[in-house]
């Protein structure tokens, strides 16, 4: 873990929280495979099928299919992140939003005053 990844751990509060809750699955992929490579266990079952469950308890190609397959959840945290600032930035360029909150306060102090009268939308 690099120095500007640390945790940031308060002391009155247990575990804590971390800085930053943006996750890099390349960074987890990387780990992940150089841990199966250290192994050198040979091809690790998919987490949950019937070969992973034949497994013993204490065999470590359980636990690694495991990590294995977390990767897939940070994956998929990564893709919505970026998905979710895209839509973020799309929302912001979308309008003017300065021009839209002055709209709305004048329409609020408009109403608050008895100078505003919403209309009715006529049925067609």
């Amino acid at each position: 873990m690099s120095a500007d990844r640390e945790e940031f751990r308060p002391e009155a509060i247990g575990a804590g929280t971390p800085h930053s809750q943006q996750v890099d699955w390349w960074a987890v992929h990387q780990f992940v495979e150089s841990v199966v490579a250290q192994a050198n266990c040979g091809p690790l079952p998919m987490a949950g099928t019937l070969a992973w469950q034949e497994l013993a308890a204490g065999d470590p190609r359980k636990l690694l299919a495991c990590a294995a397959a977390g990767e897939h959840h940070v994956l998929r945290v990564e893709v919505a992140q970026e998905q979710l600032a895209d839509a973020s930035k799309a929302i912001a360029a979308a309008e003017d939003w300065a021009k839209v909150a002055a709209r709305v306060r004048r329409r609020a102090d408009a109403t608050r005053n008895g100078q505003y009268i919403p209309r009715r939308k006529e049925a067609s």
